[in-house]
């Protein structure tokens, strides 16, 4: 969804983005749960399920080993057990930001180099942090900035807290490498250099004659997993160099395995219309808007794009496979 709208909003002459990755100190120790029940009940959540939460993080009990010793037990009312497959969905989702969990991304849209507003916003967002006892970690923050035009001026550094915010060429974010030139060889490098580490194992299971299905199942598990990461949001722009070195690990493990595998731009076309079919019958996503049927009821309306980085995206290119 932040690609996408950068993307759109960079069809436009005279617009570039600002994109900020929020870093947090110890993000899951600082929730309050009397602050926190508060504000899930003014969301509505049942007071049933705002009373379990607080149940859940009050009073737990904490001890720290290390080796043969063991620290006394200590009660903990504050924060959340990182770790925990609850912790991450107790973070306040008021502020209207890119988020997952502690991963906080603002993205702002600037045309006709008028930054106010999203200044504007970075300022709330510090003000709204202090406010609800969360440290904002300004030596991690960083910024990118995504800027095409020809003629590019000398931009203003962003300041948080009286800090200057370092600016990046590129930024790892959950799991996948974002260039401020939005191209995708930083990440292919990374995972490339992954998959021909693990292809190792594959060649040592094929010696000790491993059976062929476990070898297809080791290579989906553990070798195309890493090749596929975020797939729908980089292949379609990838280059054609790049899909070849891609492929030619997937050649690699064939002749190790011995037998055809699945390959990349199947696997990718595959997954962009799951991924497609299951926003467009989720009527809460956030991008199910995007899928607009035509009046014929039976494809949908292709989406504007200008430029090639935009039509090769995933929403003009999921909607292009639909239709197909």
């Amino acid at each position: 969804m932040g690609l996408h709208h950068i993307l759109q909003h960079l069809d436009r002459p005279g617009t570039y983005a600002r994109i900020l990755y929020v870093d947090f100190s110890s993000a899951f120790n600082t929730i309050i749960p009397a602050i926190l029940q508060t504000k899930l009940h003014q969301l509505s959540v049942p007071m049933s399920i705002c009373q379990w939460i607080t149940s859940f993080l009050t009073d737990r009990q904490q001890l720290v080993r290390q080796g043969k010793f063991t620290s006394s037990t200590c009660t903990i009312s504050t924060g959340a057990p990182q770790g925990c497959v609850h912790s991450p969905l107790l973070f306040d989702p008021s502020v209207k930001l890119l988020k997952i969990a502690d991963d906080t991304t603002v993205i702002g849209l600037i045309q006709d180099d008028n930054e106010s507003e999203y200044r504007r916003e970075v300022k709330q967002l510090a003000v709204w942090c202090s406010q609800n006892n969360l440290e904002l970690n300004t030596h991690k923050t960083v910024e990118m900035i995504v800027d095409f035009r020809r003629n590019t001026p000398t931009l203003s550094p962003l300041t948080i807290l009286n800090s200057t915010v370092a600016a990046v060429e590129s930024f790892r974010f959950l799991g996948t490498t974002i260039s401020q030139d939005l191209k995708w060889e930083t990440h292919i490098d990374s995972i490339v250099k992954k998959a021909q580490q693990r292809l190792y194992f594959l060649c040592q299971l094929r010696k000790f004659n491993l059976p062929q299905m476990l070898l297809i199942q080791f290579y989906s598990a553990v070798i195309e997993s890493v090749l596929c990461t975020s797939v729908t949001v980089w292949f379609g722009s990838a280059t054609k160099s790049d899909i070849r070195r891609l492929q030619r690990t997937v050649r690699t493990a064939e002749r190790i395995i011995g037998c055809p595998l699945p390959p990349l731009q199947e696997l990718y076309t595959s997954r962009v219309r799951k991924k497609a079919g299951k926003i467009t019958l989720d009527p809460t996503h956030p991008a199910h808007y995007l899928f607009e049927l035509l009046p014929s009821g039976r494809r949908f309306r292709a989406l504007s794009t200008r430029t090639v980085r935009n039509r090769n995206s995933f929403f003009p290119q999921a909607i292009h496979l639909m239709n197909s």
